[in-house]
């Protein structure tokens, strides 16, 4: 019997109740969207049926709003859908909100523990790997500080150093970090790419979409919650830009 494919969602929804938005400026956007139901519902995503397949990574672009980031909340189980199905096989990594799950009482070495058990990850597997943490995320003698006494900066290069210290099966990634210094930056690129190559399935939002065509084997084009553009990521991309393009001038 051949394994599922790695990430598998059928007509897949999440829905937001916006009956209990109170600013009419945010449901005039909404109606003017076409997201809002006859029952007062924003659909943040709809009708989304995908599968990627082993060994695919795959750009996920749009404009802000069009259910990107929404989507991988979705994958990483973090929302669940209101619709549909969504199934992810083996385990996972999010590169979402670098340094959620932290404790701010406790040091690095306790976090690490702390976060390795969040994630399902045994503590001797997690103490092995402690070293090699602390000395990627850079934070010198606050290692045995606690948390709360970190800069915003080393607080997220702890967090994208936990996160990226066991390889998944399946890699969701939203934007590449921005945090800390250039040389952290390219550590933390590297990181990923590396990452991205040893991963079964990939799922990078971003708009940084040069680095999407360089190296995205697949793109998805978000549109008002649903997939508008799937193919060849580099096809897909340059679609995007030539419509994006097409309004701007259209805008001027």
């Amino acid at each position: 019997m051949n394994a599922p494919h790695p990430i598998s969602l059928k007509g897949a929804g999440v829905r937001y109740n916006m009956r209990l938005k109170r600013k009419r400026s945010v449901r005039k956007s909404v109606t003017k969207a076409a997201r809002l139901d006859a029952q007062g519902y924003f659909w943040a995503l709809r009708d989304i049926t995908l599968e990627i397949q082993e060994g695919e990574t795959v750009a996920v672009i749009g404009a802000n709003g069009a259910g990107k980031s929404t989507l991988l909340l979705m994958l990483a189980g973090i929302l669940e859908p209101d619709e549909g199905s969504v199934a992810v096989y083996g385990s996972i990594s999010t590169l979402l909100h670098i340094g959620a799950g932290f404790d701010d009482e406790l040091n690095a070495e306790e976090n690490i523990l702390l976060v390795g058990a969040f994630l399902g990850i045994p503590a001797s597997i997690m103490k092995k790997r402690v070293p090699e943490i602390l000395e990627f995320a850079d934070i010198g003698d606050f290692a045995s500080a606690e948390v709360r006494t970190y800069s915003s900066g080393m607080r997220a290069r702890l967090g994208f150093s936990v996160a990226t210290a066991v390889s998944p099966d399946v890699l969701l990634v939203d934007e590449v970090l921005s945090t800390g210094d250039a040389s952290f930056r390219d550590k933390a690129r590297a990181r990923i790419l590396d990452l991205m190559k040893k991963a079964r399935a990939v799922v990078y939002v971003t708009h940084d979409l040069d680095s999407a065509a360089s190296f995205c084997t697949r793109a998805i084009e978000l549109e008002g919650g649903k997939i508008v553009a799937d193919g060849p990521a580099k096809s897909v991309i340059a679609a995007y830009q030539a419509k994006m393009e097409r309004k701007a001038k259209g805008s001027s």
